[in-house]
């Protein structure tokens, strides 16, 4: 059982170290909370996110060293993908997970569906307009712009992570899905809805509604899920950059085939 875990960030901003400070154990701690905690340890979910002070521009390959406290500002990912039409585009709007944090450009999952797309369903093309460190409000504050613009049949949301990093009331977070949720379909587009797990450090019952709030949105909504974006791989610490934080480029390809089967059933048959 885990006790009360802190994140204690280097002065760098670059990487994380977690501290043990005690703390009675949670007697109703479920098996997912303890499979948490182990992540917590290695750091996985608190950051996993990048909130922006630790994020280079999405896409940027890493230097050896830690990115500097002063690195400018995360920037949309740049898809590597074909330019979309009106009615076969899949608009990807998230975080790190989604904008290769630390990795080569064109290697992150986003681009990978964007070449399964051409192999499997050549009339959908793919726009990433995902940004290292965004949170909810921020991904609802400019999906109505994304939706004029890219006309999408399809919208994955995948956003909330960095809300839990800074405290984000659950309630806020929420409203900012559903409203995500409800633009795209009055748009016409369909919607997949991208879970997130968080380590118990917040207290069970916060880990335990975040983690509820995304399968819960999905039903009051008529959406598809994806549980948990990192699933069958988020014990693995072979699967992640030095940081312990973003996934390798190995890595991609579990992310996109915990995406796909989800994805697939709303993308016309092939013509």
């Amino acid at each position: 059982m885990l006790g009360t875990d802190r994140l204690d960030r280097s002065s760098t901003g670059s990487a994380a170290r977690l501290r043990r400070s005690g703390g009675p154990s949670a007697s109703r701690e479920s098996a997912q909370g303890s499979r948490a905690g182990r992540l917590l340890r290695r750091g996985v979910l608190l950051g996993l996110l990048a909130a922006p002070w630790l994020a280079p521009a999405a896409n940027a390959v890493p230097s050896a060293a830690a990115p500097a406290a002063t690195a400018a500002p995360a920037k949309v990912a740049t898809p590597n993908t074909a330019t979309p039409n009106a009615t076969t585009t899949v608009l990807v709007v998230g975080d790190s997970l989604s904008a290769e944090y630390g990795l080569p450009r064109g290697t992150g999952w986003v681009a990978l569906l964007s070449r399964r797309l051409a192999e499997q369903h050549s009339d959908y093309s793919v726009r990433n307009a995902s940004i290292s460190g965004d949170t909810t409000s921020g991904g609802r504050a400019r999906l109505a712009a994304l939706l004029a613009r890219e006309r999408p049949a399809v919208v994955i949301l995948e956003l909330g992570g960095n809300d839990a990093l800074r405290g984000v009331p659950l309630a806020t977070s929420r409203n900012n899905l559903a409203a995500m949720i409800e633009a795209s379909q009055r748009a016409g587009a369909r919607v997949v809805l991208v879970g997130m797990q968080i380590p118990p450090n917040y207290g069970p019952t916060y880990a335990r509604d975040f983690s509820s709030m995304y399968p819960a949105l999905a039903k009051e909504k008529a959406v598809m899920l994806v549980p948990f974006l990192l699933e069958g791989m988020a014990d693995d610490p072979t699967m992640f950059q030095p940081d312990q934080i973003h996934p390798t480029v190995a890595a991609q390809a579990r992310l996109l085939d915990n995406v796909w089967p989800v994805l697939r059933p709303l993308l016309k048959a092939k013509r």
